[in-house]
């Protein structure tokens, strides 16, 4: 697929998204909930706890809070491992804290999931394992490890072993479950965020090719008039100067000089005002536009026009950068895969526009058409064909902004193999196909089919 150059972000870079200003305040928080923990029990309840010992462990947590704030800017940035020691630090301080109050018994050691859960979210594959397995380790230590609690009159507070173990159980399959799910979705998130913003680069060139169009288009029509009169003056200063041979010859090579700088500008601005500033063009033309930059390419293009029953003359359609870029990706995509030719059909009638482009190519495979048009797939064809396509990487990101940009011009697509379709091409029974069906009323324009276009209005720059 044709795509921008952007460089996705690399697993484990986005921690560096992360403020350490964020960390700090959230690690506030958590003081301030484990203080007002130790109070409310020692007070409230009147439990029996090493108060200095618990301090303690919350002092640590101030002590680098403050370290923090005064040795690095607000604004830092964490890399990964600044991120990873973070986190490790903070798991092992509310274990910590946990072994003091009870262990397993104490309620609040549920909170182990909140470092897991950040560890997920933010951090590498390698990272999250390794604060998983500390977690792991330390609750399963204070299954069998831990100071307990007990009121002023000697009572002890504890769990039945079988709730022990249910806790135990709990809290590992969580720390599992939770990082699985909070990984995977982030992971979603962010390949669509990385798509979204492809997709927009893509879109945002195409419209500054179509914008620069007609900025050449204006300074081709602005330019005309001077060069008109340095040419004029020039053949006056040729028929003045008989007597004077060599400063003839100068003023010709003026005049041929401002020739050249005519058809020069006379080339652009038609590139400018026909081609890339036009606002609509017969469907036809819209999909050759699409198709011209892989006519030749090593595989045969056949295009077929007709109107569906009911149909009437061929429609004249938009020439938005969004469609055509779409269309082009689908295009590439199929030639990309073909063997030896691609087909590109389109009818109409008064309520729809279709357009149907397939190959001789492998197909889909099965397992990935229900996904097709999601970021990062992995690849179209099994690991035997990869041959056929050298340096593929096959992440679906082509697709995925082909579909985007023409979902946005009112297209619905769908994607088969010519196999289910009962028309695969010969020799090629799964060559892959792609249905684009618009709306009239999204992509037609309002003008009669042989209605003149007209001058474009030139941009203000």
């Amino acid at each position: 697929m044709s795509q921008p150059d952007l460089g996705l972000l690399e697993e484990g870079q986005r921690s560096n998204f992360i403020r350490l200003r964020t960390l700090i305040i959230l690690r506030w928080v958590a003081i301030v909930g484990q203080l007002t923990a130790i109070s409310v029990a020692r007070q409230l309840y009147d439990l029996q706890l090493e108060l200095g010992l618990c301090y303690l462990a919350v002092g640590v947590s101030v002590v680098g809070n403050l370290i923090a704030m005064f040795i690095y800017p607000e604004d830092k940035r964490l890399s990964e491992a600044e991120n990873f020691l973070m986190v490790m630090f903070d798991l092992l301080q509310l274990c910590l804290l946990l072994f003091l109050t009870g262990g397993l018994h104490n309620p609040f050691s549920l909170l182990v999931l909140a470092p897991a859960t950040v560890s997920a979210t933010v951090l590498s594959l390698r990272s999250t394992v390794l604060i998983n397995a500390t977690a792991v380790a330390l609750i399963t230590c204070m299954v069998f490890v831990y100071m307990p609690l007990s009121t002023q009159d000697g009572t002890i507070f504890g769990l039945p072993d079988v709730f022990i173990f249910g806790q135990w159980t709990a809290l590992v399959i969580a720390l599992l479950f939770i990082s699985v799910y909070a990984r995977r979705t982030t992971n979603e998130m962010n390949a669509m965020s990385d798509a979204l913003v492809a997709t927009q680069m893509a879109l945002a060139r195409a419209q500054k090719l179509s914008d620069l169009g007609g900025v050449v288009a204006a300074a081709a029509h602005e330019l005309g008039t001077p060069l008109a009169t340095i040419k004029l003056a020039s053949a006056e200063l040729i028929e003045d100067l008989d007597e004077f041979p060599e400063m003839q010859e100068d003023a010709r090579l003026i005049r041929a000089q401002a020739d050249r700088c005519r058809d020069i500008l006379h080339g652009m601005g038609r590139a400018g005002k026909d081609d890339l500033h036009m606002r609509h063009a017969p469907l036809s033309e819209v999909l050759r536009e699409a198709a011209e930059p892989h006519e030749n390419r090593g595989k045969t293009l056949t295009m077929e026009f007709a109107p569906l029953p009911g149909g009437g003359p061929q429609p004249q359609v938009f020439r938005r950068p969004d469609i055509l870029h779409g269309l082009r990706n689908l295009v590439q995509n199929a030639v990309d895969f073909a063997r030896t030719q691609v087909w590109i059909d389109a009818s109409w009638d008064d309520r729809r526009i279709v357009v149907r482009i397939r190959d001789d190519g492998p197909g889909y495979p099965p397992h990935l058409i229900g996904r097709l048009g999601d970021p990062f797939l992995r690849r179209r064809r099994s690991d035997p064909g990869r041959s056929a396509r050298p340096g593929y990487e096959g992440m679906g990101l082509g697709l995925f902004i082909a579909k985007t940009l023409l979902e946005r011009s009112g297209a619905e697509l769908s994607f088969a193999n010519g196999a289910e379709e009962g028309e695969g091409a010969e020799g090629a029974p799964n060559g892959a196909i792609v249905e684009l069906t618009w709306p009239v009323a999204k992509v037609v324009a309002t003008v009669a089919p042989n209605t003149p276009l007209g001058e474009n209005p030139l941009i203000e720059t």
